[in-house]
């Protein structure tokens, strides 16, 4: 396997900054991206189809992206719910200063571009929204997602997109089994060779019976 990777902590590859133009959040944006992370050259499939197909988000608390590469789900978070505060997770030194350039061009103050050791343990999420490194080895992605989905707060989602001759009906039973109880784990869409993940965080159960008036 080659030595350098889009999920490399500092890529040996020349930086070869260019600039794209890419439709986030309803707008028309350049934005600058770089050799040696993921899709540098266009926004890719997988992310356009978890656009089509992710509801609305919630008008604020702590969002993440798992893996922001250059950043287009964490600047579209941004943009919109400008109240929310969007944690930037990424190994990859090149994409986390690609983010941060990003959000910074857009006059965007509430993306927090960060090594994932570097996410507060007290902070919870209202929502994931990721495109994960699939090809990080499937031991590595197992690793991630148990520490970060049971940081979701209660009655929250995660929504995933999952390249289907990649592993994500394999993923989504892996997810169902290895977080139950207390949650659940669908497919919410299919598209061009995609899916669409989405774990869903329970509330905690009440620890006794509710009182039923009259009863």
């Amino acid at each position: 396997m080659p030595s350098d990777h889009y999920f490399s902590a500092a890529p040996a590859s020349a930086e070869n900054l260019r600039t794209i133009h890419v439709t986030l959040a309803g707008r028309d944006l350049e934005l600058t991206t770089a050799g040696g992370v993921f899709s540098p050259d266009r926004l890719d499939a997988g992310t356009a189809v978890l656009f089509a197909n992710m509801p609305p988000l919630p008008p604020g608390g702590d969002f993440l992206d798992l893996g922001c590469g250059w950043g287009p789900i964490s600047l579209t978070m941004a943009l919109s719910s400008p109240h929310a505060t969007v944690w930037a997770v990424d190994v990859n030194e090149r994409a986390l200063d690609l983010t941060r350039r990003n959000a910074e061009a857009l006059g965007l103050t509430n993306v927090n571009a960060v090594k994932p050791d570097d996410v507060p343990e007290t902070v919870t999420f209202r929502t994931i929204r990721s495109n994960p490194p699939i090809r990080v080895g499937k031991n590595e992605l197992h690793s991630m997602l148990e520490r970060w989905i049971p940081r979701l707060d209660e009655r929250s989602d995660a929504w995933l997109v999952v390249q289907r001759n990649l592993g994500a009906d394999s993923l989504q039973r892996w997810m169902a089994a290895t977080f139950s109880p207390g949650y659940s784990v669908f497919r919410a869409a299919t598209g061009k060779g995609y899916r669409v993940l989405r774990v869903r965080r329970h509330g905690t159960p009440p620890t006794a019976p509710i009182a039923v008036p009259g009863a």
